[in-house]
Order: structure tokens, then C-alpha cells, then sequence
């Protein structure tokens, strides 16, 4: 199918995994299941925050807006996922705009959170008063705002891509990639800025982070006592599992060459930072997590 970008009613089809048509049904009740489990788990961590006294810090906000970011996220694409495979242009971008300020959102929010952990554990005795309500809006507020405003500049030079070939987005939402591999239009000039901001999106929160982990770990190193150990890293545990787990499979996906031979394996990984991912991460800080757990049992009792 042949088009332009200027007819009101094109549609791009999104394939996901339709080449496995005998697992369909299965993969439609595995990804409905995901989904159910990972808003479910993110409001539950939310209303936990919200309503709990004991979790009204700093570390437990960081977590009620991963939660909420977490919701958003997923909320993205596997709705359509599971409904339709066919999107209108305007939805697409709409669906890429989304899903790249909220990836860009948690990268920075992940690092926000890791400083949160290396003042805790670091300057223990400073934090109250470094970690005050105006640095942690300041970080929370930074973080959302980053996120979203520089995903703007990169929509705008898509704004500008003119569609002429086959309509099938080989993927199971509107990515860059698979979208400029649809585009007529010269694509040398968006290729750089997506590097540029590729990189202001993804290496500058996670050195933050790896350098934040780096004190952590030389802290916690120096603390004589076996106990004092096992409870300092006990605090920043499932944040580093949460991080470990996105940036590793995000840079699996944007690292792999993408030939035809490895575009399954790239949909794979694709699927463990934004399906699993968030689903995953409540499960993480609410079975790792005494507080957590112990606001959990209050709720339901």
C-alpha cells in the first residue's frame, strides 16, 4: 500500500507478533494479564503512598511518581496492543510522543531517585535538611518537565516527515526506527538530532545514577558492621534492581544492529522495558520492602 502523509484517513498497521498467528490467542491473554497485574500494582503502590503516614517521605513520593509514570507508560500502547493493530498517522505520533516522554521521564527520574539514595546513605545526618520538600519538588517537577520538552524538539522535525511507502510498521507500537524506515523524506538531519537528544535522554541521567551507586557502594563498603552493611544496602536495593532492569534491556534494544535477522530479538527485548518492566517494579519494592509491606497489611486488614 502507497501513500502521503496529507490523507486524512491513513492508517499505519502495526504487525507486532503477527507472524506467530497460532499464538494470537495466547498472546493476547498473556499481555491482557500483564497489563491488568501492572496497573493494578501501580495504583495499589500509589494509594499505598497516598494513604500511609509512615510512607510520607522523600523515597516513597520518588515511588508513588514511578508508579504514576509506570501507569501513563504502559497506558501508551498496550491498550491498542490488545485492541486494534491498525493507527491513524496523527495517533502514531501521538503514541511515539507519549511513550518517548515517558521513557525520557524515567531515566530522569531513576537518577532522581538514586541521589535521593546516595544522600541517605552518604550524609545520613544532612539529609533532612538537604532533602528538603523544595529539592525534592524541584527534582520531581525537573524530571517530568525534561522529559516531555525535549521530546518536543524531536516531534518537530517528525512533524516534517512525509510518508510514501508501504504502511506496515514492523513493531508493536510507533517507534523511531520502524517509523523513519517508512519515510520518503530525507532523514540525515532528524538521524542527529535524535543522537543529540538520544544522548542528553539516556547516558547524562544514567552516569548520574552509575556515579550516585558508585558513592553508595564505597559507603557501604566502609561500614564496619555486617549488619550495618546488609541495612544500608537493604535501602537502595530494589531501586538498583528497577534500574539494572530498564537500562539493561533499553540498551540491549537501541544497541543491536538492526538487520532483518535480529528485528525479532529487538522486539523481544523491546518487550521486557515496556511491558515487564513495569509490571515488575511494584512487585519489586512492595516484596523487598518492609514499609511497604506492612502498609500493605494495614489496607487490607
Amino acid at each position: 500500500m502507497f501513500y502521503l502523509l496529507k490523507v486524512p484517513s491513513l492508517k499505519f498497521i502495526l504487525l507486532g507478533f503477527g507472524n506467530l498467528p497460532e499464538l494470537q490467542i495466547l498472546l493476547f491473554l498473556v499481555f491482557l494479564v500483564i497489563y491488568t497485574v501492572t496497573m493494578f500494582g501501580n495504583v495499589l503502590i500509589i494509594v499505598l503512598v497516598v494513604a500511609d503516614q509512615h510512607l510520607h517521605t522523600p523515597m516513597y513520593y520518588f515511588l508513588g511518581n514511578l508508579s504514576c509514570l509506570e501507569t501513563c507508560y504502559t497506558s501508551t500502547f498496550l491498550p491498542r496492543m490488545l485492541a486494534n493493530r491498525t493507527i491513524s498517522v496523527s495517533g502514531c505520533f501521538a503514541q511515539f510522543y507519549c511513550f518517548c516522554s515517558l521513557a525520557a521521564t524515567e531515566c530522569y527520574l531513576l537518577a532522581a531517585m538514586s541521589y535521593d539514595r546516595y544522600l541517605a546513605i552518604c550524609k545520613p545526618l544532612r539529609y533532612a535538611a538537604m532533602m528538603n520538600g523544595r529539592l525534592f519538588l524541584q527534582l520531581v517537577a525537573g524530571s517530568w518537565m525534561s522529559g516531555f520538552l525535549i521530546c518536543v524538539i524531536m516531534m518537530c522535525f517528525m512533524s516534517q516527515l512525509t510518508f510514501c511507502g508501504p504502511n506496515e510498521i514492523d513493531h508493536f507500537f510507533c517507534d523511531f526506527s520502524p517509523m523513519l524506515k517508512l519515510s520518503c523524506s530525507d532523514s540525515s538531519m532528524i538521524t542527529l538530532v535524535s543522537f543529540i537528544l538520544a544522548f542528553l535522554d539516556l547516558p547524562c541521567p544514567f552516569l548520574l545514577t552509575v556515579t550516585s551507586y558508585v558513592c553508595i557502594i564505597a559507603t557501604i563498603l566502609r561500614i564496619p558492621s555486617t549488619t550495618g552493611r546488609q541495612k544500608a544496602f537493604s535501602t537502595c536495593s530494589s531501586h538498583l534492581i528497577v534500574v539494572t532492569l530498564f537500562y539493561g534491556t533499553i540498551m540491549i534494544v537501541y544497541m543491536i544492529p538492526k538487520s532483518s535477522n535480529l528485528r525479532a530479538l529487538n522486539k523481544v527485548f523491546s518487550v521486557f522495558y515496556t511491558v515487564l518492566t513495569p509490571m515488575l517494579n511494584p512487585l519489586i519494592y512492595s516484596l523487598r520492602n518492609k514499609e511497604v509491606k506492612e502498609a500493605l497489611r494495614k489496607v487490607i486488614s
